[in-house]
């Protein structure tokens, strides 16, 4: 039933308005006042340039899906340190090697606390997160005298090797099949196998199990794209209880996942101690040894136990994939490069059909190829937030305490004062070249530096290089029709970590004389 203005309504609503209009105005005095006072404070703060922000939001609304590009455009208007209010904080962008230099190595010890993302919610007590005190301490020492350190790789080389040539098998097979190899899906499941057996002694899944495959993939990308994610919790922390985009619930729904996976090793290990089972003198035993003190109880409880594998899952296996496939997508879209790293491989290894780590180092033209992925694609585009502890003043600007800091590597990647041709792919420009990603060069920075440097680096680089090296010594690669005619979509998806949006698909070929031989059983 449709009901009609009279009279009463028509006064009802003049009364409504007449006591609602002081207070409307009232508002909007005071949103344009704080806007001046905001305005006036930062012309004061002596914050870095920026954008000038809008009422409320600041410059929310320049930000777009790919904050990696939108703040590398701002950076080449506002100057390589830049100050951009995201809602209610202020957020300090770094988009040059002088100014990373700064903040990572000159100012390391005041900004070595991370901005924790609200979708971590209760599940920040891993190294990636936590604050640099005794406990992060105590837990990266563990990960680099246990897992990382140089001669605990080398005792694990076999490990290595046996993921790889499970890789390489199965590529095989998939072109016997005339089957289009998924190289970032082949590439991700090796590494995260690679993991599990260094963690657990087990295989979480296998190249053949493609629903168990993906279904890890999706949710290590997801809890990736997740931390990644704008979220209103982060730029209005009045907000954060409320989680109005849910980002929280959806994360912890992806953490319950895998902390289920992790809990049922864990009690498996434990039954198998209390039952007198030999050990296994993997990782786990390694921190369940450590739990097993009294000055280490409180250190390895099970929250941090799930957050340093969720850390080691997500980094280890994420983050080698997508750079395995944005090098592989690079060199069929470059023939060139494609043939120039084949032949560097076909020089060194000649007919022989298995790559060792030892052979990295003499294949320079691999080296580079890694190299100019990291620059093009970085695996953190903005590395892990920082937030400083204390104000700081840094190339005569003030750093606010408890501001947030990126380091725009993506941007640093492609600055054209810094690298001849940047959106070009080009390994030659690293040949010859002293600049290395070890966290001292500060042009090319895909772990990070200082103290928050990647602790994975070191498996990370020999895993990488060994993927890929060994994919393109057993196999000459092509596209399939389809993307022959169309080319390869080369758009990135944002996230903590930056992955192809499309995946790679691309048809393998066996190298005659590098097949492997087959099983003869005599009868």
């Amino acid at each position: 039933m449709c009901c009609t203005c009279t009279p009463n309504c028509t006064t009802e609503a003049m009364v409504a308005m007449a006591v609602l209009a002081p207070w409307l105005a009232w508002l909007v005095i005071s949103l344009l006042s704080l806007y001046l006072l905001n305005l006036l404070a930062h012309a004061r703060s002596g914050l870095p340039p920026g954008p000038r922000p809008l009422p409320l939001i600041g410059s929310l609304h320049l930000l777009g899906d790919k904050p990696h590009r939108s703040l590398a455009h701002l950076a080449k208007i506002h100057g390589p340190l830049m100050s951009v209010r995201l809602g209610a904080v202020t957020t300090v962008v770094v988009s040059s090697p002088a100014m990373a230099r700064e903040f990572l190595q000159r100012h390391d010890s005041v900004l070595a606390t991370r901005s924790v993302p609200d979708a971590t919610g209760k599940h920040a007590a891993g190294v990636a997160w936590l604050p640099p005190g005794p406990r992060w301490r105590a837990l990266r020492k563990i990960m680099a005298t246990e897992l990382f350190a140089p001669h605990r790789l080398d005792a694990l080389h076999h490990l290595r090797s046996d993921k790889v040539r499970v890789l390489t098998d199965h590529v095989a097979r998939l072109a016997r099949e005339g089957m289009a190899v998924n190289v970032g899906r082949v590439a991700f499941t090796t590494s995260l196998n690679l993991i599990s057996r260094t963690i657990f002694s087990i295989d979480l899944t296998s190249l053949d199990d493609h629903g168990r495959s993906e279904d890890f993939q999706q949710v290590i990308t997801a809890m990736m794209e997740g931390l990644g994610t704008p979220n209103v919790s982060d730029f209005f922390p009045v907000l954060a209880p409320a989680d109005l985009q849910g980002m929280r619930r959806r994360l912890a729904r992806i953490f319950a996942r895998l902390h289920a996976v992790f809990d049922a090793e864990v009690d498996q290990r434990l039954r198998g101690r209390d039952a007198g089972q030999p050990r296994k003198n993997d990782y786990l035993d390694v921190l369940l040894d450590v739990a097993a003190r009294d000055d280490g109880k409180d250190l390895l409880d099970r929250d941090t136990l799930r957050s340093q594998f969720t850390d080691l899952f997500a980094a280890g296996s994420d983050t080698s994939s997508s750079t395995v496939e944005w090098a592989m997508a690079e060199l069929l879209r470059n023939p060139s490069s494609m043939a120039k790293v084949c032949d560097d491989l076909a020089q060194v290894i000649g007919s022989r059909r298995n790559i060792e780590e030892a052979d990295i180092v003499r294949l320079p033209y691999l080296q580079a190829v890694i190299k100019e992925t990291f620059r093009l694609h970085p695996p953190a585009p903005l590395l892990l937030p920082r937030q400083p502890e204390m104000t700081v003043k840094i190339a005569g600007y003030t750093i606010p305490k408890g501001s947030r800091v990126f380091i725009n590597v993506w941007a640093i990647g492609r600055d054209k004062d810094v690298w001849k041709e940047p959106e070009k792919f080009m390994p030659e420009r690293f040949l010859g070249s002293a600049i290395d990603f070890k966290g001292v060069d500060f042009e090319l920075l895909p772990f990070g530096a200082g103290r928050r440097i990647c602790p994975g680096m070191a498996l990370a680089i020999r895993m990488v290089h060994v993927m890929l090296a060994s994919m393109l010594n057993q196999f000459n690669w092509s596209l399939p029709i389809e993307l022959e005619r169309n080319g390869i979509d080369m758009e990135d998806q944002f996230g903590l970590t930056l992955v192809k949006a499309v995946p790679l698909y691309a048809m393998a070929t066996p190298i005659r004389g590098k097949e492997k031989e087959p099983f003869l059983r005599v009868v």
